[in-house]
């Protein structure tokens, strides 16, 4: 129904904001992650989503169109309600999201209050096709700055191999399946390279 809302910030609470447009205040529930970036006063365009119950409606909010999108396909998965999707991109950003969900990492996911390992694993299992991941991993792998979630093992050693001429995707690949809690990034490089041959 609404694409975006367009208005000056009114209030900012620990769900969400009031964003003002034309002498309505429109109540909208916020990332936690989009909630420090806020001040009040400012002019603010927010990407929507209007959920519709029989007790009332919901509005929640995106400072990029790209969150809107992932939280429209997490609010999909089973267990996950809106509630819990800003849960998810509250804790972790867009691209760290779909990295999980591309290396099978449920522990990053589970970091959201709220989410459990089987809920974790749910979107992983629900989310791995439908997420384009190719773009996340190239800006991860060209910045070399990016957080390659909990297992930053495992994201050195996706760099190393990227840099020994392998694809970011062979890398991912490689090295996804590895239990890597106890393992050096040498022995990670290793045992890709193995996977790689």
């Amino acid at each position: 129904m609404f694409s975006y809302i367009q208005g000056r910030v009114e209030e900012i609470n620990p769900e969400g904001i009031v964003l003002d447009h034309d002498g309505i205040g429109y109540e909208i529930g916020l990332p936690q992650s989009s909630l420090s970036e806020l001040r009040k006063q400012m002019q603010l365009r927010v990407y929507t989503y209007l959920r519709v119950r029989d007790d009332g409606y919901s509005l929640f909010g995106f400072l990029k169109r790209e969150d809107l999108d992932l939280f429209k396909l997490l609010i999909g998965v089973g267990g996950i309600g809106p509630k819990g999707a800003l849960s998810i991109l509250g804790v972790l950003s867009v691209d760290q999201l779909r990295f999980a969900i591309a290396a099978g990492d449920d522990k990053t996911i589970a970091k959201a209050p709220g989410i459990g390992k089987k809920t974790a694993q749910r979107v992983i299992v629900d989310l791995k096709d439908k997420i384009d991941f190719t773009q996340t991993l190239e800006n991860q792998l060209s910045s070399r700055t990016g957080d390659f979630s909990a297992d930053d093992v495992r994201g050195e050693a996706i760099l190393a191999l990227n840099a020994l001429g392998y694809s970011s995707a062979e890398a991912l690949r490689a090295v996804s399946d590895l239990d890597t809690s106890s393992m050096s990034v040498e022995e990670v490089i290793r045992a890709g390279l193995k996977e790689l041959v």
